[in-house]
């Protein structure tokens, strides 16, 4: 057999290696995820009757939305990110939409949520003055008995409100960070979160009605205003004109859906957080790094 494959080949055969000499590799064993942050908390997000803009500005926070999932919050309820029916112990409850009360569904869920969560955070213009569905009057194809609609501020206790239709990525972004900081950071952090959330909790505990009338009262006439025009721009009856670089409103077009007050960003202006704004933007900028 030998001398078969020495004619084949013109060499000598090489012997066959011993089992002892052949070298096999180590598979490496895969390493397990290390959480940077242990102690998470965790986070809801419960849509009611709305656009699903308010979700899309929170995906709109791209890397740092999954920098906030990593690190600091676990998502444990969402009707389109996570597969979860019930509504679960949460620490802190993204509510978007208002609440139709002709479906026993939406309001037992909101009830539901202020009861399981810590922090009820009111999400965009429809969860916090019910915005463009007070339009609503029923005959709707799929659902004509659907006609009223509320914020959910008239339903249950809203502790922190995020103004905006839709608010922006940033807003949203920030406040999980605050939310996060003022329940597991140290007493520093929680103090800077609470100063920044205080207006936006000021705004919870104000109500869920404004019209021009409050703009008129809380920031035209303090001299606050500077002309630049959110407030028409976010009215949905055009009720919001600008004469001479200052806003004028029509009383007969307000219907209070609170569109203008929640965007102007002079009706939660609050001192406490421009004397810490240095600070507050490195705490952000330090936790999203």
């Amino acid at each position: 057999m030998q001398s078969f494959k020495k004619t084949l080949t013109g060499e000598e055969p090489k012997p066959a290696a011993k089992p002892a000499e052949v070298k096999t590799e180590k598979k490496a064993e895969p390493r397990k995820e290390e959480k940077p942050v242990a102690n998470k908390i965790t986070v809801g997000h419960v849509h009611m009757s709305g656009c699903t803009g308010c979700l899309v500005s929170l995906a709109d926070n791209y890397l740092g939305l999954v920098k906030i999932l990593d690190d600091y919050a676990d998502l444990v309820y969402g009707l389109t990110l996570a597969d979860v029916r019930h509504i679960p112990e949460m620490d802190v409850a993204l509510v978007e939409g208002s609440v139709c009360i002709q479906d026993h569904e939406s309001v037992e869920d909101i009830k539901t949520t202020r009861k399981k969560a810590k922090v009820v955070v009111a999400v965009g213009g429809c969860a916090s003055y019910g915005n463009i569905t007070r339009f609503a009057r029923g005959g709707q194809v799929n659902q004509p008995q659907h006609e009223s609609f509320l914020p959910i501020g008239n339903l249950i206790d809203v502790d922190v409100v995020i103004p905006g239709c839709a608010p922006t990525p940033q807003l949203i972004r920030n406040v999980c960070v605050m939310a996060y900081l003022l329940l597991r950071g140290t007493e520093e952090q929680k103090a800077l979160a609470g100063k920044y959330l205080k207006p936006l909790m000021a705004l919870a505990k104000r109500g869920t009605t404004a019209c021009f009338c409050d703009l008129m009262n809380d920031v035209i006439n303090q001299g606050l205003c500077m002309g630049c025009g959110s407030c028409a721009a976010a009215c949905p009856v055009r009720a919001i004109t600008h004469e001479f670089g200052k806003p004028q409103g029509q009383r007969d077009l307000c219907i209070k859906c609170g569109a203008c007050y929640g965007q102007c960003p002079r009706s939660f202006y609050n001192f406490e957080v421009m004397d810490e704004f240095e600070g507050i933007l490195e705490l952000i900028d330090g936790a999203m790094k």
